[in-house]
C-alpha cells in the first residue's frame, strides 16, 4: 500500500454541489472545491464497471485526489447463515477489487453484529472470515487497506479494541476510526481532547507509528440515544467537540484521510480543513 503524505479531506461520495453526478465529475467537483479526497460509496452494491474504474484512476491521479470505498451496508461476518457470510466477503472482496482497479487506498465496511453472543466468540469468527478475504486479495495483487469500522450501536462489532485487536493480528487490516460513532456507541463520552488522546495513543502503542501516519477517519455531527447513533448531523448542528478533535490529530501529527458524512459533506469538509490548516501547534 502506497504511503500518504499528509493528513487529507473529502467527501463520503460524490459532493453534493456537483453539476453532474458522476464520480468521474465528483472526483474534478472535489478538486475544484479546494478537497483532496473523495469515499466510492458503494454501500447498495459496486457499482462501478472495471473500464470506468481505470478512467477514475487517471483522473484523480491527475488532479491529485486519495480514493477510499465504503462497502456495500449489507455485510455481517457473524451472520447465522453460511450463504449470507459468503455474500458479504463477496461484497468486501469486490469493493477492494473494483477501488484497487481505481488506484484506491482503502476500503471501509462495517464487520458484522454481535446477534446475542460472546463477544470473544464473535471477535474469532470475524477475523477468521477477514483472514480468508485478506488471503484471496493478497493472492491476486490486490493492494488495498481492509478497514473494519468503529461502529455507532453497542449491538454491532467493531468497538476501538476489537478493530485494534484486528489489525494487529492481520496483515493489511487497520482501522477506520468514525469518532463520530464512537462518542455515539458511548452514549455522549469520546468527546474530550483527552479521551482523544488516550484513543490516538491506544492506536500507536498497539499498532505503531504506521497506524498514525495511514489513519481513514470518519467526521461528523451525530445524533444518539441510549441505544447508540440515531443519525448524522451537521457539525454545528451537533454537541461535536470537531475543533478540539482537529488540535489533536494536528498534535499527533496523523496523516491518512478524514472523510465528512455530515449531510452537508462538502461543507463540513471545507469547514474542517480550513479550521486544521490554521491551527498552530
Amino acid at each position: 500500500m502506497f504511503k500518504v503524505d499528509r493528513l487529507r479531506f473529502g467527501t463520503a461520495g460524490i459532493p453534493l454541489s456537483t453539476p453532474k453526478r458522476s464520480t468521474l465529475d465528483g472526483i474534478l467537483h472535489v478538486r475544484n472545491l479546494g478537497l483532496d479526497a473523495m469515499e466510492l460509496e458503494f454501500v447498495r452494491g459496486v457499482n462501478i464497471k472495471p473500464e470506468l474504474a481505470k478512467k477514475i484512476k487517471y483522473v484523480a491521479k491527475k488532479h491529485d485526489v486519495l480514493l477510499t470505498a465504503h462497502a456495500p451496508y449489507y455485510i455481517n461476518l457473524n451472520a447465522k447463515e453460511k450463504a449470507k457470510v459468503e455474500a458479504s466477503k463477496r461484497r468486501i472482496i469486490q469493493s477492494a477489487e473494483r477501488l484497487h482497479d481505481a488506484g484506491g487506498w482503502s476500503v471501509v465496511f462495517h464487520a458484522g453484529y454481535y446477534l446475542n453472543q460472546p463477544p470473544e466468540k464473535v471477535y474469532e469468527r470475524i477475523r477468521n472470515e477477514l483472514r480468508d478475504i485478506e488471503r484471496e486479495l493478497v493472492d491476486r495483487g490486490i493492494k488495498v487497506w481492509l478497514r473494519p469500522e468503529l461502529t455507532g450501536k453497542p449491538t454491532q462489532f467493531g468497538d476501538l479494541k476489537e478493530i485494534v485487536r484486528l489489525s494487529e493480528e492481520l496483515e493489511t487490516v487497520l482501522p477506520t476510526i468514525d469518532f463520530a460513532h464512537a462518542h455515539a456507541r458511548n452514549v455522549g463520552k469520546l468527546n474530550t481532547a483527552e479521551e482523544w488522546r488516550e484513543m490516538l495513543s491506544f492506536i500507536e502503542d498497539r499498532l505503531g507509528r504506521e497506524a498514525l501516519d495511514n489513519m481513514h477517519i470518519h467526521i461528523s455531527g451525530i445524533n444518539y440515544e441510549p441505544k447508540g447513533e440515531k443519525n448524522h448531523l451537521n457539525l454545528q448542528e451537533s454537541d461535536m467537540n470537531w475543533e478540539d478533535l482537529l488540535r489533536v490529530l494536528k498534535e499527533f501529527r496523523v496523516k491518512g484521510v478524514v472523510i465528512s458524512e455530515s449531510p452537508n459533506i462538502e461543507g463540513d469538509a471545507l469547514l474542517m480543513k480550513k479550521k486544521y490548516e490554521e491551527i498552530k501547534i
